[in-house]
Parts: structure tokens; C-alpha cells; sequence
């Protein structure tokens, strides 16, 4: 029986877009592609980068919602462990076997701080960010109540505007009331600044960057100064981690997309003013879309809409391809100028999302792919967990 029929006779059952040993080409779309290759190189560049420079790297997991691509990144990228933002999410990695993960958002509610109190109980360290006094009382009655300890960090908000202290001061008092408080351990400081990652310029981003620097060095001087230790200064992303890992302050990163690359990240400059998609990282994230549709002579319909991407970033660009160009989408369609009539139907096109992570999360699975034929299926294991 050949891989296509085969795959005629799971697909009802199983609902999966493709099998191992199929072409390319006969994935059925539209469906999440991943470079096997490309993605591979970016993990290991990272990694040997973050080994380069003395730091650890967690990788962010919120990105990829993948357990196996968790596993790929310890693996062949000496990953540290994850982070994640949402309780549901942690629950997920720890259960796939990560053993180090941190929750780099905060935790309020009751029963999702019961939750993250229990995860320790499976064998990982688990950390979870702090911006509030109130908020230490009841992580410390959770882990009581559970027998486990819950580590921390305290957010600094260091110019994204969202969570996170403002002040030194609030850093330290903060961290005393941890110590002082049962089955809590203060472990470091989550400084990320998200709000400069995707600047054009280098100089832009380095220009927020010194800034946030400075304020996460003052907050490690004055808890050496009350004599807290804090093992881990942790931050960095994909637009800035050559910043963090040459600071002399932070020592660990949480870069996430570089292992994709989707193409609002990709027309960001390096210091040289070359787009970091061109050089620094590889496009190993698309969605696979077919030509349903060209009764229009100057326009291909594909099977790639809303629902099969985000596009709070942008438009997908379609990948290798300069005569054909994605223009405007609805629930179901995608629609690609193709002037020269070069599309015909069933042709399929690679699009590199605009942004990978929202992305992701409306896929169940990515299709592996290597020198056009299918390797591997990895479920989007944290698919939807958004509480």
C-alpha cells in the first residue's frame, strides 16, 4: 500500500494533514510545514551562540506550543528548559517530560495558583514571576498546602509597559517578603523587554535596551547590597539577545522565534542593516496552501484564510517566489496576485507567517518535512491553552 493510500485510509480517523514518507506535495493543506533542516540550524546556532557566551537558554515554549520541539531545542541546543505564559502551558511541558520551567507572566487566581503549586510534584522546577506583595501570600499557602516549593522571579517592567515593578525599592521588597515566606524561593529577576523587539534598526533597539540594562543592574546592585543573592537575571529575545548576553548583568535568555522565523521578525536589521532573515536566521515555519481557485487571470484563490493564520503582524509573505504576492484574506481564502498567470490550480505555495506564534496556535500539528518528503508529525501539544 503506497503512503498516499494509506494516508486516504487515516485521514477520517486520525485527521491529520499528511504521513511520513509522503512528497511534499501531496500534504494535505492548508497545514503547518516545518524545514527540518533550517529549523535545525537555527536551534544549534542559538545554542552554540548561548554556550558561547556563558548563558543559559530557555527557550521560549509559548511560541511553539511543542513538546518535541521543546525536546529538539534541549537536545541539539542545550536548552536550559522552558517558559511559558500561561499556567495550562506549564501543565503541558511538565507533563511532556520539560524539567525547568517558568511561567514568565504572573499568576492570580486562586485555582490556577492551586495548579501551579501541585506542578512540582512531577519532578520540575517550576518558577513563576512576582510584581506583588499580595501575590507572595498566596503562592506560599498554595505550595504549603501542597507540599512542594514554588521559585521566583520578580518582573521588573524594564519598558515594555505591561507587567512587572518599577523601582529597585519594590525589587527588594519584594524579594525579602519571599524569603521570608514558607515553600517560596527567590531565584533571580525576569527583566524582557518586549516592547523594542521588533524595531527596525539595531540602533533602535540597542537605544531601549541600555536603558532597560541599567535598570536591572541597579535592582541586582541593591539586592547585593541587602545581601540577596539572585542566581538568575533572565531576558532577552530573539530581536535583542546579543544585548542581554553582552551586559555583564543578565545570564540567562529567552529567545523564541529565531527558531522559526516569522516575517515580521525577519525584516528587522542587524548591525550591519541586513534583514536577520537574510544571514543571521533561516524561514523553517510555513503554511503549506494549495491554488483552489484562478478564474481571475491576475489572481490565484488559495486554501490559506483567517483561520489558518494570524495576521495581527502582517500579511504571510510567500516564501522563494518574487512573481506572486499574498494581497488580502477572509475566513477562507487567500488571495495572490499572480500577474503572469504563472499559478495553475493544486499548485501550492510555502507562506511564511507574519507572526508565528498565534500562528501555531490555530494548527494541531506541524508537518516535518526534509528534501521534500514528509519525516515526521509532531502534535501542537499546547494548542489552545490559553488559561
Amino acid at each position: 500500500m503506497n503512503a498516499v493510500t494509506n494516508f486516504e485510509n487515516l485521514v477520517v480517523g486520525f485527521d491529520v494533514p499528511a504521513l511520513p514518507g509522503m512528497d511534499e506535495a501531496d500534504i494535505q493543506t492548508p497545514a503547518l510545514v516545518l524545514d527540518l533542516d533550517a529549523l535545525e540550524r537555527n536551534i544549534k546556532k542559538m545554542g552554540d551562540y548561548a554556550k558561547a557566551h556563558g548563558m543559559r537558554h530557555r527557550v521560549h515554549g509559548k511560541m511553539h506550543k511543542s513538546v518535541d520541539v521543546a525536546k529538539l531545542q534541549e537536545d541539539l541546543g542545550g536548552a536550559v528548559g522552558v517558559c511559558c505564559q500561561k499556567v495550562s502551558e506549564a501543565e503541558v511541558f511538565v507533563r511532556g517530560g520539560i524539567k525547568d520551567v517558568l511561567v514568565s507572566n504572573q499568576v492570580r487566581d486562586p485555582l490556577k495558583i492551586d495548579r501551579l503549586a501541585q506542578l512540582p510534584k512531577l519532578g520540575s522546577r517550576i518558577i513563576v514571576c512576582v510584581d506583588d506583595l499580595a501575590n507572595v501570600a498566596d503562592l506560599s499557602a498554595a505550595a504549603q498546602k501542597h507540599g512542594t516549593e514554588l521559585e521566583t522571579f520578580i518582573e521588573i517592567d524594564c519598558g515594555a509597559g505591561r507587567c512587572g515593578v518599577n523601582s529597585t525599592a519594590d525589587v527588594i521588597e519584594i524579594a525579602k517578603a519571599i524569603n521570608a515566606a514558607d515553600n517560596l524561593k527567590f531565584s533571580g529577576i525576569q527583566a524582557y523587554q518586549g516592547a523594542m523587539q521588533h524595531l527596525d534598526t539595531y540602533e533602535a533597539r540597542k537605544e531601549k535596551l541600555d536603558v532597560a540594562i541599567g535598570m536591572v543592574k541597579a535592582a541586582v546592585d541593591g539586592l547585593k547590597a541587602e545581601g540577596i543573592a539572585c542566581e538568575l537575571v533572565s531576558g532577552g529575545g530573539t530581536g535583542s539577545y546579543y544585548f542581554e548576553s553582552n551586559s555583564g548583568v543578565y545570564n540567562e535568555l529567552q529567545c523564541g522565534s529565531y527558531a522559526f522565523m516569522d516575517a515580521d521578525y525577519g525584516r528587522i536589521l542587524d548591525k550591519d542593516g541586513k534583514r536577520i532573515d537574510q544571514g543571521e536566521w533561516e524561514n523553517a515555519f510555513f503554511i503549506l496552501t494549495s491554488v483552489m481557485s484562478h478564474t481571475k487571470a491576475d489572481k490565484a484563490i488559495v486554501d490559506a484564510g483567517l483561520k489558518a493564520q494570524s495576521i495581527d503582524s502582517g500579511l504571510p509573505v510567500v516564501f522563494g517566489r518574487d512573481d506572486v504576492e499574498y494581497i488580502k484574506c477572509s475566513d477562507e481564502h487567500g488571495v495572490v496576485s499572480d500577474p503572469d498567470g504563472a499559478l495553475k490550480v493544486n499548485d501550492k505555495l510555502r507562506l511564511v507567517p507574519g507572526h508565528c506564534d498565534p500562528t501555531a496556535n490555530v494548527h494541531d500539528w506541524y508537518v516535518g518535512v526534509r528534501n521534500g518528503k514528509v519525516e515526521t508529525l509532531w502534535p501542537v501539544s499546547a494548542r489552545g491553552k490559553a488559561f
